[in-house]
């Protein structure tokens, strides 16, 4: 009930491979090199996707608004209208350090 998918068993990407015969899984040594259930994987992320986008005039901003004039009994009033067409996404950035991944199962500090 309420259960997460990355935590389901047999999928758990930075656990070991589950056998116990492992000298590395006395629970005192936490070793942050590789992951031995992926061998090309780290702990560490190095790139992610972006909350930005570009409009056709190739501005890049969160969101982009256009003022538009509404004339009600004679009274002219501007409003802002939220632009949500042909903008296209900035894609993946490389971040400028490496950040430790949020499934990775270390404590960094304890208090």
């Amino acid at each position: 009930m309420g259960g997460s998918g990355s935590k389901s068993k047999g999928f758990w990407p930075f656990s070991g491979s589950g056998s116990s015969d492992d000298p590395t899984k006395d629970g005192n040594e936490q070793s942050l090199a590789r992951v031995r259930s992926f061998p090309g994987a780290t702990p560490f992320v190095f790139t992610r996707r972006s909350s930005l986008f570009f409009d056709e005039d190739g501005d890049l901003a969160h969101e982009f608004y256009e003022e538009t004039i509404v004339t009600r009994n004679g009274r002219k009033k501007a409003k802002l209208k939220k632009i949500q067409k042909n903008l296209t996404p900035q894609g993946i950035i490389k971040l400028d350090h490496p950040c430790i991944h949020v499934d990775f199962p270390v404590v960094i500090c304890e208090a």
